[in-house]
């Protein structure tokens, strides 16, 4: 039987976890003086004893966590994460739209990056905190910061944590899953820190720095300014933020290993290999088509220029130096295909990951193969060893049920009066938690213009991508719900 008892109960838990960050983000009211700061102790009241009312009455339940309750939880903490995430902006009446404050709202949490805002510098610094946070927090994962800190929840916590983690197959970094998340988690912000650190050295005010860092280690490309990175014209800051984005787009079981100085490990795991071939070749082929076609640009400005698109979009980021749209068609289209890459497994980047481009490529080679020698035995092999059938089955699933919700979400767009372009973009972008698209809602435009339908109907999409279809299409399944 279904535990719905002890659903309640985490997702109370989570809401008071909500509620104390909604706190941080009034401190920084308090700092600025500035008016939000009432709005952020209200949200972050109403949050807490809602979620303490709701563990107090449910908190004799028994601790039982199933495969059905962790993917109920999983899904539904994002929407509860977004319902009461949007309160800061939309009770401030700096987002009057409800609609368009969950939009950014979970656009925010789940490092999409996709604005409705037309005039970002006109916010308040406690909700431009307010936004980078939770970009942040969804960037390693709700789930997985609720597992490092809430011991409740290491009981059935692998559940939890294979319906939020990204990839195939996740990473166990300790037998207790506890404390994988703990190290994740660390991980995680010795790096934000880092970055803060090397952006102060550029320039950057520590504000702007501790918000570029959140967002850049959640791939998710919140900026404090309207211009995103291309307001800070300096080669220093934006190769510190490839650097970063690059990091954040690689597995950080990887960079577990390197800070443990296992290297070698690092340079033999075949997914960051192929992730690094696909960053630097395609950047070549950009920066040089890019160093003939436009003449005010030098060699090295035409490939940080590319190198940056390429990573922005290939970690999904979303961040922009250069409006991709008014390069060459060609190149254009490359940074549309690059929309379905993704970052490696165990990232915190979106798309449909490396490691699933790479098997899906190599079990096409093999299968053809396999033609010219039916009774050869010729398994995928990755770093290695070979992939079961399992795995190549649910990559291979994986994969149509992205292509065909992107198809369809496209026509569903098209529907509502769009050019094909922004139809294509708007869905890409928003199923691989991108930011920037094509058409209408380039780099150099938002989202604002889109219909209230239309932005929940990007918002699920949003969802979908960050929890990597199977986690959120599952409750859609009669079976499912079965006992």
């Amino acid at each position: 039987m279904l535990n719905g008892r002890f659903i309640l109960y985490v997702l109370g838990l989570l809401l008071i976890i909500e509620g104390f960050f909604m706190l941080l983000s009034g401190g920084v009211a308090y700092i600025y003086g500035e008016y939000d700061l009432l709005y952020h102790l209200t949200s972050a009241a109403i949050s807490i004893v809602l979620g303490g009312t709701i563990s107090f009455l449910t908190k004799g339940v028994e601790k039982h966590i199933g495969k059905r309750e962790g993917y109920i939880i999983v899904s539904s903490v994002w929407v509860v994460f977004s319902m009461f995430g949007l309160m800061p902006f939309w009770l401030s009446g700096a987002i009057p739209s409800f609609t368009d404050a969950f939009f950014e709202t979970m656009s925010g949490f789940t490092t999409t990056g996709s604005s409705i805002l037309t005039d970002i510098e006109s916010l308040p610094h406690g909700l431009l905190f307010w936004r980078s946070i939770i970009q942040w927090l969804g960037g390693m994962g709700i789930i997985v910061l609720s597992l490092a800190i809430l011991p409740i929840l290491g009981v059935g916590g692998m559940q939890l944590f294979v319906a939020e983690v990204p990839g195939p197959t996740p990473d166990k970094l300790h037998p207790r899953i506890t404390e994988t998340a703990k190290r994740l988690w660390v991980i995680y912000l010795g790096f934000t820190v880092a970055e803060v650190v090397l952006l102060l050295f550029g320039g950057m005010s520590i504000f702007d720095a501790v918000c570029h860092s959140f967002t850049t280690m959640a791939t998710g490309g919140y900026s404090t300014k309207q211009a995103s990175i291309a307001f800070y014209d300096s080669a220093y800051i934006q190769y510190v933020i490839i650097l970063f984005m690059f990091i954040a787009g690689a597995n950080f079981t990887l960079s577990y290993h390197a800070f443990h100085g296992r290297f070698k490990k690092v340079i033999q795991n075949e997914e960051f290999r192929y992730y690094l071939g696909f960053v630097l070749g395609i950047s070549v082929v950009i920066g040089t088509v890019l160093y003939f076609t436009e003449s005010n640009l030098g060699i090295e400005r035409s490939f940080r220029d590319a190198l940056f698109q390429v990573v922005s979009i290939i970690t999904t980021t979303g961040y922009a130096t250069a409006d991709y749209l008014l390069w060459v068609p060609f190149l254009s289209l490359l940074v549309f295909v690059l929309m379905f890459f993704g970052g490696s497994a165990g990232s915190t980047g979106g798309g449909i990951k490396i490691v699933r481009v790479v098997l899906l490529l190599k079990n096409s080679y093999y299968e053809l193969k396999r033609l010219i020698h039916p009774n050869a035995v010729i398994p995928v092999r990755f770093n290695n060893r070979a992939v079961s059938q399992s795995i190549i089955t649910n990559v291979l699933a994986f994969v149509v049920f992205y292509i065909f919700i992107f198809g369809a979400g496209t026509i569903i767009m098209s529907i509502m009066g769009f050019d094909m372009v922004t139809s294509l973009g708007a869905v890409a972008t928003s199923l691989g938690n991108i930011g920037p698209g094509l058409g209408e809602v380039g780099p150099s435009e938002n989202f604002a213009a889109i219909p209230d339908f239309g932005k929940w109907f990007l918002s699920f999409l949003m969802l979908l991508g960050r929890l990597e279809l199977f986690t959120v299409l599952l409750l859609f399944a009669p079976a499912f719900w079965k006992e």
